[in-house]
């Protein structure tokens, strides 16, 4: 028989016409559970396949990606509804509180509720880690957090890559442990099976009979900034009795990912009566996949020479506070209206505009306007790590799919509306399914904002800045949760036995003998909305590019600097030559000139290159001692320029 190339669908695998679904992993959300790459034929009963690829083609990075489409007629009609019997409701147990202890791997210490002292970890490997932890605390103590060291990071000299460093650290043999397997837990016992491999934030877990481990870096939740210990706990603490004011019944999780979907559902209307009391549908596995392959999150976006200076005069980060925490106010609610072409066109221009406003989804064909002279307004899928640029060449037309409030702000921007052509849309009725949790949440960060800065104990502000910093996380990771990621499962077959290849899989390998193939799915997950996350992205990133301020104050973002001021955008922040005035009130979304560095540098070329950037910037703008070294290495040692500099940062 033939042999099928790499990249095709597996037989009798219906799916759309000319459709495609980018790499896993572009939803950039932490989470406590890797996807799976074990070798099965069929999916796990209650699991939904999602649409394969078409046939793979290689690409150089960069090049057009072609996203998912919904099928036109009746056969995408049937992907806008509900998934069966899946319900948000509000639950009705309350999480089980785990032990945790704090280690700090580079000095020994552990700390465990009032009691606290140095061990010997031998040479910092799991298991010299976690028989030394289990030789001194209770069986009671199911997590520990380990707040400095990164020891999976010991022999990373060995490997190609970081993961691979983590992976070999974790998979080494703890005596007399074994990875959980997450059997035997009980409801409200936020218990996960195996390892989760990250190249910055790992967790293992291990058993031991009845006795569990869970080992997680204390990066998910913040980061420690030297903090000891002991300061570590009493975050914690605090964070754990500023949340109690809000939600009686609050158990800080394993992650603030879990944290926040749980807390946030303890928040769905329970009175009788009130709308949405029996719960938020959750929306098919079809419109979960195609939400997942074509709703990106932050905004990554580096403009190196000759689009900028190759030697900057200068360079100003701008970070917008809390920034999800102001798009939150509206979210989509209910089995979304497809909206076709044609529906759109028939629509008033009134009907369109209040469309857009609305919680919704777009296919578009976006023409970039002749003149345009500023940075690109709207995504477009591309190959490579990135999987999306934003291109602002007059006159380039591509399609992709985007938010409601990035479509709105592309044909109503001050400077020049684009050309936006409407090929297809889910619009839903317009809620507050978030804004509860979210003011909850931001009402604790604005408690702790304040402890942080006016306590009178240095120690005690540090550990209020870093609850705040946890509120955050809880926020953002919460929200991304929603997105819920497929479940990727991965085989091997003979050639001649192509037959038992499950139907929605792609084929990723060919060697001659055998095939690889890979298969996506998403599990009956209750609290899965893709939308909610996808909406608040979308509003986040076109924050990024236009916001009104207060009455009287203006509007703010990149289109409202000079265009070739722009050196890049990282998620919530904007980098930029421009010297900036912009109102700061310290509340969400408001921007903050977190860091700058006042004289000539080089354009970055790199990711690398501009977060060594920001960390200078950081460091000029609060540590004099840092600052000092930046400018006279700025300066070629010339101490009088490194003065004049360091001048010129107090006065201002």
């Amino acid at each position: 028989m033939p042999e099928p190339a790499r990249g095709t669908p597996a037989p009798d695998l219906l799916r759309p016409a000319e459709a495609t679904v980018p790499a896993a992993g572009t939803t950039e959300v932490p989470a406590d559970e890797a996807p799976e790459q074990a070798a099965e034929s069929a999916t796990t009963p209650g699991e939904t396949a999602v649409p394969a690829p078409a046939a793979f083609t290689a690409q150089p990075e960069g090049a057009d990606r072609e996203l998912l489409s919904i099928p036109a007629g009746e056969r995408g009609d049937r992907w806008v509804a509900a998934a069966g019997d899946l319900v948000s409701r509000r639950p009705t147990f309350t999480q089980q509180v785990w032990d945790t202890a704090f280690l700090d791997t580079e000095t020994g210490m552990l700390v465990h509720k009032a009691n606290s002292g140095r061990i010997d970890l031998g040479s910092r490997s799991a298991a010299d880690i976690v028989t030394a932890v289990a030789a001194v605390l209770p069986e009671s103590v199911e997590r520990l957090y380990i707040t400095a060291g990164d020891p999976w990071h010991r022999d990373a000299d060995r490997f190609p890559h970081l993961t691979d460093a983590v992976a070999d650290w974790l998979n080494q043999p703890v005596p007399c442990w074994t990875v959980a397997s997450g059997k035997g837990q009980s409801k409200g016992k936020d218990r996960l099976a195996g390892h989760f491999v990250h190249e910055r934030l790992p967790v293992g877990r291990w058993q031991q009979g009845p006795r569990h481990l869970e080992l997680c870096a204390i990066g998910s939740w913040f980061d420690a900034e030297g903090a000891d210990p002991l300061t570590v706990r009493d975050t914690f603490v605090l964070l754990w009795k500023t949340l109690r004011d809000y939600w009686p019944d609050v158990v800080i999780m394993g992650s603030p990912a879990r944290t926040g979907r749980d807390l946030w559902s303890r928040t769905i209307p329970t009175k009788k009566g009130a709308k949405w009391a029996d719960g938020y549908p959750v929306m098919s596995s079809e419109i979960r996949g195609l939400l997942h392959a074509t709703a990106g999150q932050g905004r990554t976006d580096l403009i190196t020479p000759p689009h900028v200076p190759e030697q900057l005069p200068q360079i100003t980060e701008l970070d917008r506070t809390f920034a999800y925490a102001k798009h939150t106010w509206q979210g989509a609610v209910g089995i979304p209206q497809r909206v076709t072409a044609a529906t759109f066109a028939s629509w008033s221009e009134q009907e369109q505009i209040l469309a857009l406003k609305q919680p919704s989804h777009w296919q578009i064909r976006v023409t970039v306007p002749e003149g345009w002279n500023h940075v690109g307004l709207l995504p477009a899928p591309v190959t490579g790590e990135a999987g999306w640029a934003y291109p602002n060449q007059p006159g380039r037309t591509f399609t992709t799919w985007a938010g409601g409030a990035e479509v709105h702000l592309a044909l109503a921007n001050h400077l020049t509306p684009w050309k936006i052509e409407i090929l297809d849309g889910l619009a839903w009725e317009s809620g507050s399914p978030l804004r509860e949790c979210a003011d909850k949440l931001k009402e604790a960060w604005n408690q702790l904002t304040a402890l942080a800065h006016f306590h009178g104990d240095e120690r005690e502000r540090m550990v209020a800045h870093l609850a705040s910093r946890a509120v955050r996380s809880i926020l953002l990771y919460g929200i991304g949760s929603f997105a819920q990621r497929p479940r990727l499962t991965t085989g091997t077959v003979p050639i001649a036995e192509a037959h038992r290849i499950p139907t929605g899989a792609e084929i990723i390998g060919n060697d001659g003998e055998m095939l690889t193939w890979e298969r996506r799915t998403f599990s009956p997950d209750p609290y899965a909305h893709p939308e909610w996350a996808a909406g608040v992205w979308s509003s986040a990133r076109a924050g990024l590019l236009s916001m009104r301020m207060g009455k009287d104050e203006g509007s703010v973002g990149a289109l409202h600097l000079p265009h070739d001021s722009i050196v890049a955008f990282r998620t919530d922040a904007i980098y930029t030559t421009a010297s900036v005035d912009w109102p700061y009130r310290g509340k969400p979304g408001d921007y903050l000139k977190k860091g700058y560095l006042p004289f000539p540098i080089t354009a970055p070329t790199t990711l690398t290159e501009l977060m060594h950037l920001k960390s200078l910037g950081r460091a000029f703008a609060t540590d004099h001692a840092a600052g000092l070294e930046t400018a006279l290495r700025a300066a070629d040692g010339d101490t009088d320029m490194a003065q004049q500099w360091l001048g010129d940062r107090q006065e201002a």
